[in-house]
């Protein structure tokens, strides 16, 4: 069973249509990063999980559930959550609190406050601190943590290396690394592809809201593939 699938999938925003019949699968435990230029509909995709577009016809599946139809709650009942693009910390909260926003699904697995703070022990230092006191790698570590309460089978990132130095970008791969051990889906969108090669197990590019390629992630230098992450 996948732990997630789109079929024939068109979403967007108002009238806009973004999504153009997207075909997607992601199996149980695997890695995958979803490339493509700036506006290819990578980050509506994962909205679209959320109910957070306009689902205008096609399917998405979580599990054995289908979920098109549900509130956007249904997903992280089910099992996926997002560290979306921005972070989205909340201010008002200490990192400790920020995290423990993560486990309202009250989903049973390995991720807890110490678990996480073991991943990221940034965290665990100044967990009673604002979140917004963070530097940019920090607050994507809070983010990750937070995705990560939720006991997901699959987390969802937004462009988690935006912004972030190389030496963060390792220690990201080493989170991820962990992350994928412990028997979590991951689903990335991705610009940087130095991120991709080391964190995932294959890519699928999107063009223009479909999608145009897909292949193991050795073969990302492939000039035919490079050639339809630039259209």
């Amino acid at each position: 069973m996948s732990a997630l699938k789109m079929q024939a999938l068109y979403a967007g925003y108002g009238a806009s249509t973004v999504l153009h019949g997207v075909d997607l699968e992601i199996g149980k435990g695997e890695s995958v990063a979803i490339v493509g230029r700036n506006g290819a509909g990578k980050s509506t995709l994962l909205m679209s999980v959320f109910r957070e577009t306009n689902i205008l016809s096609g399917e998405i599946w979580v599990g054995g559930a289908r979920i098109d139809g549900l509130p956007g709650y249904s997903a992280a009942k089910l099992g996926v959550a997002i560290a979306p693009q921005g972070r989205r910390i909340l201010p008002n909260l200490s990192i400790r609190e920020n995290l423990l926003l993560g486990a309202a699904t009250r989903r049973p697995g390995r991720w807890n406050l110490r678990t996480v703070f073991d991943l990221f022990p940034a965290l665990e230092q100044r967990a009673n601190s604002g979140g917004m006191m963070l530097s940019g790698g920090q607050q994507q570590m809070l983010a990750i943590g937070r995705a990560l309460m939720a006991n997901p089978d699959l987390l969802l990132l937004d462009e988690p290396s935006e912004g972030l130095s190389p030496l963060l970008v390792d220690d990201l791969v080493r989170a991820l690394d962990e992350i994928r051990r412990a028997g979590t889906g991951i689903l990335v969108v991705e610009q940087h592809l130095s991120l991709v090669r080391r964190a995932t197990d294959r890519f699928v590019i999107l063009s223009k809201g479909e999608v145009v390629g897909a292949a193991p992630t050795a073969e990302i230098d492939d000039p035919r593939h490079q050639t339809l992450m630039a259209l």
